[in-house]
C-alpha cells in the first residue's frame, strides 16, 4: 500500500465530517430536534457495530492466533479505553452543544472553543481506531486486511456525516454565519486523521500491543456512545425514532464490515 493510498484512507472519515458540516451552508433554518436525535441514534449504532466487528472481535482473534489468552487483551484494552476517555472527559475543559454548563477543569475559554474541545474528545477514539487497524494491515505482522481498514474508515465516515451536521447546524441556528458554522463543523473532524497518523507512526511499538490497542479503541468509542450520544438522542420527549436509527446504523456498519472485511 502506497503512502498516497494510506493518506487517502486516513482522510475518508474527515471527508464525511466535511460533507455533514456542509449542510450548514444549505440550510438556514433550525433543524428539528427530532432530526438531530435521529442522527445521534444512527451515529451511535455505527460506532457500536464498528467497536464489535472491527475492533473487539479482531482483538480476540489476534490474541488467540498468537497463542495467548483470547479474552484477556479484549478485557484489559476495553476497560483501559473506557478509563482513558473518562479521564479526558473529567479533566479537559469542554462544553456540549445542548448544555449551558462547562465540564472538566475550570477554564476561561470561550464557548466556541469549549464546543470544539467537546467534539475533539469524541473524535480521538475514532481516529485511534482507524489508525490501529490500518497500522496492523500495513505492517503485515498481524492478520488484518487492507479491506478491513477501508471498511472501518468508510464506516466512521458514514457516522461522521450526521456528526458534522449535528455540530454545524445548531451553531447556524444560534446566529453564527453559514461559513463559520461550516468551518467549525468541518474542523471538528480534523483530529481523526491526526490521531490515526500518530498511531501509524508508532507502529513498531504498537504491534506487540495490537490486540490491546484494538480493544482500547473500542472501549473509547463505546464510552462516547454511552456517555453522550445515546443520552442526547433520548433526552426530552420520548421517541422511538433514535432507537430505529440506531438499529439502521448498527446494521449498515455490520454489513459493511462483513462484506469488505
Amino acid at each position: 500500500m502506497t503512502t498516497a493510498q494510506i493518506i487517502l484512507v486516513l482522510l475518508i472519515p474527515f471527508a464525511g465530517t466535511v460533507v455533514g458540516a456542509a449542510s450548514s451552508l444549505m440550510l438556514g433554518e433550525r433543524v428539528a430536534a427530532k432530526m438531530q436525535k435521529v442522527l445521534l441514534g444512527f451515529a451511535s449504532g455505527v460506532m457500536v457495530a464498528a467497536s464489535v466487528w472491527s475492533l473487539l472481535i479482531p482483538a480476540i482473534d489476534v490474541a488467540q492466533s498468537s497463542g495467548g489468552v483470547a479474552w484477556l487483551p479484549a478485557l484489559v484494552g476495553f476497560l483501559g479505553g473506557m478509563a482513558l476517555m473518562l479521564a479526558l472527559d473529567s479533566f479537559t475543559p469542554h462544553q456540549h452543544i445542548d448544555s449551558q454548563t462547562a465540564e472538566g477543569l475550570p477554564s476561561s475559554l470561550g464557548r466556541s472553543t469549549m464546543l470544539m474541545l467537546a467534539v475533539t474528545l469524541h473524535n480521538i477514539p475514532e481516529g485511534m481506531a482507524v489508525g490501529v487497524v490500518l497500522a496492523g494491515a500495513v505492517s503485515g505482522q498481524v492478520d488484518m486486511s487492507i479491506a478491513a481498514a477501508i471498511a472501518l474508515s468508510a464506516g466512521i465516515a458514514m457516522q461522521n456525516m450526521p456528526e458534522g451536521a449535528i455540530i454545524s447546524l445548531p451553531l447556524r441556528s444560534q446566529g453564527m454565519s453559514a461559513k463559520r458554522s461550516f468551518v467549525y463543523g468541518a474542523l471538528s473532524g480534523i483530529v481523526e486523521p491526526i490521531a490515526a497518523a500518530v498511531t501509524i507512526l508508532a507502529i513498531d511499538i504498537l504491534i506487540p500491543l495490537f490486540p490491546y490497542m484494538l480493544a482500547a479503541a473500542a472501549g473509547a468509542m463505546i464510552y462516547v456512545v454511552v456517555e453522550e450520544l445515546i443520552p442526547q438522542a433520548h433526552s426530552e420527549k420520548h421517541s422511538n425514532m433514535p432507537t430505529i436509527a440506531f438499529a439502521l446504523g448498527f446494521a449498515a456498519m455490520m454489513v459493511l464490515d462483513i462484506a469488505l472485511g
